[in-house]
């Protein structure tokens, strides 16, 4: 009866998954992932408490069970809300600029201390009564400190709180493993950690982080100054359809910035459907893809790869980077944060320092977005009104079929 229950239980969590993970199309593939971590650490707790309401009517209790039921609940704890106060921010649902407390940064490290007194209190005093009261402090506070937290993280950082989170969820899943004495959860906890904690790694150094600047909710750029952010002054040029059509005809060498607008618009097809017919026709047509674009690591190279572009040329921004000088045109399709020039030319700009692709080198830029608005990290780009830039506005798909029409006659 107890397997066949264990086994319905993961029958109907399996098939709950199903459903929800074939109705996710590419562009919800970040608030996903964010909402599936929020289940992880509500497992944790859940497990750490039943674990608790287990041991201590029998007595069982020791300092190692107490110290690993405690971690889970305050690692699951705080994943479980950071998790979805990010699901929140990339569904839209909340808004990306930073929400906090007045010394938030003092208020979480107060709140986070209680899991260190909840851990010595029930040592000292590891009954049922005492336990359920430490326990139940434990884990409030730990639901605090995982929302405010990540509210007070703005929407520039939020792929770097994903990655973050993803590690904490592994260290639950690692300290379930000491207090269940379960070798595989220790192992499989530790492996997640340690990847989600590279991975965060890996993202601050592309995005130029200081992972304890973000995590203490500030933008984290080291080059960011403290003065205001320049303002740009000039008037945009735009183009159209016909124009952009006749000038990639023209081109022999085409760089291609796709960015989380082209996943939105679902302009994938036919943005691979282009590149196919200018490389026919001699175009050397590659793609450029910033380590952070979309809203996790990876989202376009997917995107692109379920189009069918060949993965020879698509690069990642240091392969490609020093190639926009030598480049016809550049053609930028629903990027923003990740080719503004701001980053290097306004040292108080809130992404200042971040490396960014150098679309703006190129001979002729042409950027495609719905509008001239600001990009998520909330930054004015520059970039909008160079010199050698001509605006497409449009909803990237209309306009990625109308260019391939066009190329079609």
């Amino acid at each position: 009866a107890g397997l066949a229950g264990v086994g319905g239980i993961a029958a109907a969590g399996a098939g709950s998954g199903l459903a929800i993970a074939s109705r996710v199309g590419p562009t919800e593939l970040p608030q996903t992932v964010a909402g599936f971590h929020s289940l992880v650490g509500a497992a944790a707790v859940a497990t750490a408490v039943g674990e608790f309401l287990h041991l201590a009517p029998l007595g069982l209790l020791t300092p190692v069970s107490i110290g690993a039921i405690v971690a889970a609940t305050y690692l699951g704890a705080i994943t479980t809300t950071g998790s979805l106060v990010a699901f929140g921010k990339l569904n839209g649902a909340l808004g990306s600029a930073p929400v906090s407390l007045p010394k938030r940064n003092l208020v979480n490290a107060l709140l986070s201390a209680v899991s260190l007194w909840a851990a010595a209190r029930m040592m000292r005093s590891p009954t049922l009564a005492v336990g359920r009261a430490a326990l139940a402090a434990c884990t409030a506070a730990s639901l605090f400190v995982g929302a405010h937290a990540t509210l007070a993280i703005g929407g520039a950082d939020v792929p770097v709180v994903i990655t973050c989170l993803n590690s904490a969820s592994g260290w639950a899943l690692c300290a379930e493993g000491f207090m269940l004495s379960s070798t595989l959860l220790t192992t499989v906890g530790a492996l997640i950690g340690f990847s989600g904690a590279l991975l965060t790694q890996d993202m601050c150094v592309a995005m130029n982080r200081d992972i304890v600047s973000v995590l203490l909710g500030g933008y984290g750029t080291s080059a960011t100054g403290g003065g205001e952010a320049m303002v740009f002054e000039g008037e945009a040029t735009f183009t159209d359809v016909e124009a952009t059509v006749e000038n990639l005809k023209a081109a022999k060498e085409v760089i291609v910035v796709p960015g989380y607008g082209l996943a939105v618009a679902n302009g994938q097809y036919a943005m691979a459907e282009i590149a196919k017919e200018l490389r026919a026709q001699g175009v050397n047509l590659r793609f450029a893809i910033h380590p952070v674009a979309g809203r996790m690591p990876g989202q376009l190279n997917v995107l692109l790869a379920e189009a069918g572009v060949p993965y020879d040329i698509v690069l990642e921004m240091e392969e490609i980077n020093d190639d926009f000088k030598d480049t016809d045109i550049c053609l930028v399709v629903g990027a923003n944060d990740t080719v503004n020039s701001a980053a290097i030319e306004d040292p108080n700009s809130i992404i200042a320092g971040m490396p960014v692709l150098h679309v703006w080198e190129a001979k002729n830029v042409i950027v495609m977005k719905r509008s001239m608005g600001a990009g998520y990290a909330g930054a004015d780009n520059p970039v909008f009104i160079k010199d050698n830039t001509d605006m497409l506005l449009g909803d990237a798909k209309k306009t990625l079929d109308a260019i391939k029409a066009k190329l079609d006659d």
